[in-house]
């Protein structure tokens, strides 16, 4: 996936486990969440995926593009690393939007997660000590 970077937004790096594949994208993430929902918590064998959300085309990938592997269509999918396994990002919202896992990134975006999602399917030896709000499933839109 190739995108045109926000001339004005600090570009963030983030990479695979391994190494294969490095991504850049833009410090202007839209939202961020920590998803409980069984598939995030299957896809990074973590009790939650905390992500942020960005338009597609902010998001671009630096070297390793051979070793993406694709899960779902261009509309939906997740992009792992072929080599080690690592859930770099997922694409939502019918392709428009990429939700960027957060623990793949090697610079500190200026977002922070505001919610925990689909609390209704957590995994129940995990218990969620922070304050911040938490809804049964997706956050309702304002």
């Amino acid at each position: 996936m190739t995108g045109s970077a926000n001339s004005n937004a600090r570009i963030l790096a983030g990479e695979c486990f391994c190494g294969a594949v490095r991504y850049a994208v833009d410090d202007s993430f839209e939202y961020a969440l920590n998803c409980h929902c069984s598939n995030c918590r299957r896809t990074t064998g973590s009790a939650f995926k905390p992500f942020a959300g960005i338009a597609r085309d902010r998001l671009s990938i630096a070297s390793g593009d051979d070793n993406v592997m694709i899960h779902g269509d261009d509309a939906g999918h997740d992009a792992h690393c072929r080599r080690c396994g690592s859930l770099l990002y997922s694409v939502v919202r019918d392709g428009a939007f990429v939700h960027v896992a957060m623990g793949t990134l090697v610079d500190a975006p200026a977002i922070r997660p505001t919610a925990h999602i689909f609390v209704g399917s957590k995994a129940p030896w995990f218990s969620i000590t922070d304050d911040l709000p938490q809804y049964q499933a997706h956050l309702v839109s304002r």
